[in-house]
């Protein structure tokens, strides 16, 4: 038996990169699959189509969950669609990086927004569902950046530790619903976003990790199965770092 054979998952974010590994990962492992994409329509239409062939139900939708209605109205049409909604995973995000003193108002609103607001919307309104069927998990990515800071990114690492903190206190409100919340934090993950950046940087960040190597999507992806699966039943209020070591 596939390890989420039966779960219903929604995962935000998933037309490249983090997004769209959990999301395969989650379809390989058996869960009929939600997602979520906004701007890039294309990519989120290829990825319905190239997640069928594992034989799960799968569904995309254009949605913008740091809207508050948005999100409530992604939950509503994901649990009529797919009958119940037993995992979240809140992975959209941003950055607008630039020193602080450069920073405008535009750049913090936006990447508190997307990031940090759009958990707290789709979370509220998953856990109306979850709370019903006194079952779910909720896993949202944060960073290594919302642990130990990062110049430039004082925006990022601010909504990312917000995650953190949102995380462990949905953990200790629901747990007695069987309702478990748990973060990921990815540290140098090999993505889209990171092809761009200038070869000595990238083997700058890598000679940092233990590991020697930046992690792939898949990596994260598999920490995600474990905490949506049965195999993590009493873990939750947990940050799970996918670093190769480097806050160690």
């Amino acid at each position: 038996m596939k390890l989420l054979e039966g779960k219903v998952a929604l995962v935000t974010g998933a037309s490249k990169g983090i997004g769209r590994a959990i999301a395969e990962g989650f379809a390989k492992q058996g869960a009929a699959v939600a997602f979520t994409y906004l701007s890039s329509v294309e990519k989120g239409e290829a990825l319905e189509k190239e997640l069928a062939q594992y034989g799960t139900k799968i569904k995309g939708f254009r949605s913008d969950a740091s809207d508050f209605k948005s999100a409530e109205d992604l939950a509503t049409a994901v649990n009529a669609e797919f009958g119940k909604l037993d995992i979240v995973v809140n992975n959209a995000g941003i950055t607008r990086d630039g020193l602080l003193m450069r920073m405008t108002e535009e750049q913090w609103d936006e990447v508190l927004r997307i990031n940090l607001k759009s958990v707290f919307n789709l979370t509220k309104a998953a856990t109306k569902i979850m709370m019903k069927q006194r079952f779910g998990s909720v896993i949202n990515i944060t960073s290594i950046v919302g642990i130990k800071g990062n110049a430039g990114q004082a925006n990022y690492a601010a909504s990312k530790a917000g995650i953190i903190g949102f995380t462990k206190s949905v953990a200790l409100e629901l747990g007695s619903r069987n309702i478990r919340c748990n973060a990921i934090a990815p540290g140098f993950i090999e993505t889209e976003m990171t092809a761009v950046l200038d070869q000595k940087v990238v083997d700058e960040w890598r000679n940092g990790i233990p590991l020697k190597r930046g992690g792939q999507p898949n990596e994260v992806a598999d920490a995600c199965v474990f905490l949506a699966s049965d195999m993590s039943t009493y873990i939750t209020g947990q940050v799970l770092q996918v670093d190769g070591g480097i806050l160690t």
